[in-house]
């Protein structure tokens, strides 16, 4: 891990995004942050859902990063986080990526992590750029759970699969420490965010590939207030954006308040 990031570990707050965002827009922030907390009180999700997890069975934190990249420049950044997170579960749990591959584990576009097409985890990216000036700070607010993978489903009422670490793992192996899995998590990221700085999100478009979880598969994309566009996944493009393919086009779909399902 890099000497300049700051860790901070508290044992209760309301966000740790929003605790970093506070910062971030009062000028406070200098070196790359990053902070967990044992348990927060309104966690969040992407576009103010809230963000559901019993503090002993899941990890929540969230690392502040400055990029010298243009807020325009830092598409696919969630793509690259979902990667940073595999590789740093990997090095946390023993086990290579093809294990976690055969496992079940994938990503989904944009930014959730799914084992088994059950939710493992979840990523929200927040912040920008004050002035052209001055780097790009991105807030990352990564969820996983860990264990009681039912208990935690049934703490959203069923309408949502959840999948968890120590099914991965199986009975013979011993989930990692949590504070030992945090730091093998930001060591992954920061090295994940330097490469994308220098190079961007196309040096891992590639690798993204090998997990994307709907890979040709027949998909829609629904929210915004906006009627529902129906086609193939067929990957991501260079800039990270979604490629869906119509009878006649493709159609390159960006992130935002959007949902992505699987058609049956």
């Amino acid at each position: 891990m890099t000497a300049n990031c700051i860790l901070e570990r508290v044992n209760e707050t309301r966000s740790t995004n929003d605790d970093l965002l506070e910062r971030w827009r009062a000028g406070q922030l200098i070196d790359p942050v990053a902070r967990i907390a044992h348990k927060q009180t309104a966690g969040k999700g992407r576009v103010g859902r809230v963000w559901l997890a019993n503090p002993e069975d899941s990890i929540c934190f969230s690392l502040a990063f400055p990029f010298k990249r243009t807020p325009a420049q830092l598409t696919g950044i969630s793509l690259v986080v979902g990667l940073a997170v595999i590789s740093g579960l990997a090095q946390a749990s023993g086990l290579n990526e093809e294990t976690l591959h055969s496992a079940g584990l994938r990503l989904k576009w944009p930014n959730d992590l799914l084992l088994n097409n059950a939710k493992l985890g979840g990523i929200l990216i927040e912040g920008g750029q004050s002035n052209p000036q001055e780097p790009t700070w991105m807030i990352v607010g990564v969820g996983l759970n860990l264990r009681n993978a039912a208990l935690i489903e049934s703490s959203l009422g069923g309408g949502q699969k959840v999948g968890a670490l120590d099914q991965i793992l199986g009975a013979s192996t011993k989930l990692p420490d949590t504070e030992y899995l945090w730091l093998k998590l930001i060591a992954s990221f920061e090295d994940h965010f330097k490469n994308f700085d220098q190079h961007g999100f196309e040096f891992y478009r590639e690798q993204w590939g090998k997990w994307d979880a709907y890979k040709d598969q027949a998909a829609s994309i629904s929210g915004a207030g906006k009627e529902s566009i129906y086609g193939t996944a067929k990957g991501v493009d260079q800039a990270g954006a979604l490629l869906l393919q119509q009878e006649n086009k493709t159609v390159a779909i960006h992130a935002g308040d959007i949902s992505l399902r699987v058609q049956s």
